[in-house]
């Protein structure tokens, strides 16, 4: 039987069995205010959404800065691997360092970095204003195992459910907020904006969180080491890990091909009329408060399982709405709001069974799922912009439905897994 110090380089400080024990400046658990969730959620979005902020404004940065088209789509793929970096970097350090000092410094920092990137005269400082902000726009993946952890253990997955709402309304209004305040004030606007309430965040998050350490005893590089060691620890987290790869996958094949479908000649939208559709896809945020509300009533597994159904079922919508017209768009726009209801379904749900898992790790649980989480992500659109070529809208929704399905499958074995029998030990 392994000690608790093998598993996954656990060190002498953490408790395998629950939260590592209070220390002198930790404040006590299940003290979280509606404020205070509401300030978290908020913070979250505005973490995350200027990574966003560029992909509708390639064009005109590309003009303004004398920049290639190639140059220019590099904007997005900085700022991928600037977050994918903090992912595997930063948010472990969750369980190693202060939370709320760790939350409020990343908050700051990308405040500053946005304002690299607004105030940049070329397209070199441009590139290293973006990387650097996707690197600390990760604390947004430290402000949900942080708000996990002081809720409630009954009211955890509502916890997690509302703050995830408001990371995706940040990934989703990015878009349509980038296009509004280019056209009111040029495409520097919106990052000197998001600079300036990244600030306003940093200084209420210094306010109105607590002060909460979890003792590792670990030094970093073996903090790093003990992430990826939770993969062959833990098959909770493979089995959910292989389940939000999937999805989000299946979420960057569609936001990656739809801008293409409507400018194309079976719409012909422009390009502030198709940012509003951002508007529509955030109507499926409702389904992260939902999810783990059903969560904390213990019913994760069947929300999982629904969620992957839906999805599959999406692309069957979306596939309809490839044609243009009346009915062709109303199809295309529930397909949307099923295909994001589903996505974060299948998401709070992964992450509600995996912070309860290892709770004085959960940053490093965290870091790994939302990893792998990412990697999907960044698989979904580079096969993307392959199928688009070769297959149009109707290869894309074709592999949009054969992630859903694995997904399925992915779910399906997981159950199976789960009900097995148990061979006791010789």
């Amino acid at each position: 039987m392994r000690t608790a110090a093998a598993r996954a380089g656990t060190g002498p400080g953490e408790n395998p069995g629950g939260d590592a024990g209070p220390t002198a400046s930790e404040a006590p658990a299940s003290r979280l205010g509606r404020g205070t969730l509401l300030l978290m959620s908020v913070a979250t979005g505005l973490s995350v959404a200027g990574n966003y902020f560029a992909q509708p404004l390639l064009d005109v940065i590309g003009r303004d800065l004398h920049l290639s088209a190639g140059t220019a789509a590099l904007v997005v793929t900085v700022a991928q691997t600037g977050y994918g970096l903090g992912l595997l970097l930063l948010v472990p350090l969750g369980d190693l360092l202060e939370r709320r000092r760790l939350a409020v410094v990343l908050c700051a920092l990308t405040a500053v970095f946005l304002t690299v990137t607004a105030s940049a005269p070329n397209g070199a400082l441009l590139l290293i204003g973006t990387a650097l902000t996707g690197l600390a726009s990760v604390a947004a993946q430290v402000v949900v195992p942080f708000a996990a952890t002081l809720s409630a253990p009954a009211e955890r997955g509502r916890t997690v459910g509302t703050v995830m709402t408001g990371l995706l309304l940040g990934i989703l209004l990015a878009r349509t907020a980038a296009g509004l305040l280019a056209e009111l004030g040029g495409w520097r606007t919106v990052y000197w904006v998001d600079a300036a309430l990244m600030l306003l965040m940093a200084l209420l998050l210094r306010l109105r969180l607590p002060t909460l350490r979890t003792t590792a005893g670990l030094s970093y590089p073996a903090l790093l080491r003990s992430t990826l060691a939770l993969f062959s620890h833990e098959p909770v987290l493979r089995w959910r890990a292989a389940l939000g790869a999937l999805t989000f996958a299946g979420f960057s094949v569609l936001w990656t091909a739809v801008a293409f479908l409507l400018s194309g000649p079976a719409y012909g939208w422009q390009e502030s009329t198709i940012g509003l559709l951002g508007l529509v896809g955030a109507a499926g945020s409702l389904a992260a408060s939902m999810a783990g509300r059903l969560a904390d009533r213990g019913l994760a597994h069947r929300v999982t399982g629904t969620g992957t159904v839906l999805l599959l079922a999406s692309w069957a919508l979306l596939a309809a709405g490839g044609t243009g017209g009346t009915w062709s768009l109303a199809a295309l726009l529930i397909g949307v709001i099923a295909l994001d209801l589903a996505v974060q379904a299948v998401h709070v749900s992964n992450q509600n069974l995996i912070y309860a898992v290892r709770p004085e790790a959960r940053n490093r649980l965290n870091s790994a799922y939302m990893t792998s989480y990412f990697a999907g992500g960044a698989a979904g659109s580079a096969l993307t912009s392959v199928v688009w070529v070769a297959g149009g809208w109707g290869g894309v929704c074709a592999l949009g439905a054969v992630l859903a399905a694995g997904a399925v499958v992915v779910w399906a074995l997981d159950r199976l897994r789960r009900s097995a029998p148990r061979t006791p030990r010789p």
